[in-house]
């Protein structure tokens, strides 16, 4: 049996006062680890958008009618709230989990050796993030699920992802400057391409708060805007994302572009493929409730996509934190 190592005065008062060092000093995860780590919050961030969906789709949205707690006498759900409180404080518990996975990743890129204070700053970036939104969440119910602040935390949740990704990435590679893998052209292309992707996600907050699911079963206030109209913009942005992702991946070709963008353009029209197929389908089917689920649940891996189409078009080499670096072009430079 191993001895548990003696814990002196000195070092509990170190722990307290600033615990990430205290950690980093005895701990050095290895770069899976770290990977891992940014993985399961960014995994993390995109049930919480699937969770997030299913209280509204179930009409749960006010489950818990107020904030921070419960009810006014209550922390937790009680029995007499039935499924809807359940499902609506579920959620909430939800939050933390996500806070733990943000949390995991803080202590693993700070414990990291030798340090990236980018990598750390990016873990950091999500938990404020968090935090902003878990206020932004009470103030949602506290106004009784207004469109405009649903909007607004779907937003929020989004630029959570789009962090989450990019410290995926950055887990990935080292902290050499950048380096172009195609021309200017493509890159201009591809930032057309997040900024079409941008807006797409934007408008599809305003189909959601003009449309039928209010996400309580009580009169709930929609934008007062058609949203079979709206509908039918975000359809058309969507088919000048997919337009742009198709000749994105022509260019490529015709340019020999390396593997990995080709691959990340290639995985991104699939998406579309799959999302623009549940897109219109719960569209003409009067938007059933579970393909609402799964068309949320495309719209953040479609965000995730054009991220790392983004990503992918240029390596960094890990000559600056120990790390052989990556062939140029080859997937684990370029990609994620």
């Amino acid at each position: 049996m191993e001895r548990v190592p003696h814990v002196t005065r000195a070092d509990a008062v170190a722990a307290v006062r600033n615990p990430l060092a205290f950690i980093a000093e005895r701990w050095t995860p290895t770069s899976r680890t770290v990977q891992r780590a940014a993985l399961a919050a960014l995994v993390t961030a995109v049930v919480i958008v699937v969770t997030g969906g299913a209280v509204r789709l179930t009409g749960s949205g006010l489950g818990c009618p107020t904030w921070p707690k419960c009810t006014d006498d209550s922390l937790t759900a009680t029995g007499a709230m039935g499924f809807h409180g359940a499902i609506e404080f579920g959620n909430r518990m939800l939050t933390y989990v996500l806070c733990a996975a943000v949390g995991w990743a803080i202590i693993a890129a700070r414990s990291q050796k030798p340090y990236r204070r980018s990598l750390t700053r990016l873990g950091w970036a999500q938990f404020w993030v968090v935090m902003s939104n878990a206020i932004l969440g009470g103030v949602v119910v506290l106004v009784g699920l207004n469109p405009y602040t649903v909007a607004a935390h779907f937003v929020a949740t989004s630029a959570l992802i789009a962090i989450a990704t990019v410290m995926w990435q950055r887990a990935r590679e080292g902290d050499a400057p950048p380096r172009p893998l195609v021309g200017g052209a493509v890159r201009q292309l591809v930032w057309c391409l997040l900024a079409a992707s941008v807006l797409l996600i934007l408008v599809g907050t305003v189909v959601t708060g003009a449309g039928p699911h209010a996400g309580d079963s009580s009169e709930v206030e929609r934008m007062p805007i058609d949203w079979e109209t709206v509908s039918k913009v975000h359809a058309v942005l969507a088919w000048i994302v997919v337009s742009l992702t198709f000749a994105l991946w022509f260019v490529l070709k015709a340019v020999d572009s390396p593997k990995a963008p080709l691959d990340r353009t290639r995985d991104l029209f699939l998406i579309l493929l799959a999302q623009g197929i549940i897109g219109y389908v719960q569209y003409f089917t009067d938007l059933p409730e579970i393909l609402v689920g799964l068309h949320m649940l495309g719209s953040a891996l479609v965000w995730i996509a054009v991220l790392r189409v983004l990503l992918a078009l240029r390596e960094r080499s890990g000559a600056d934190v120990g790390i052989p670096g990556p062939a140029p072009g080859s997937a684990v430079g370029a990609g994620v």
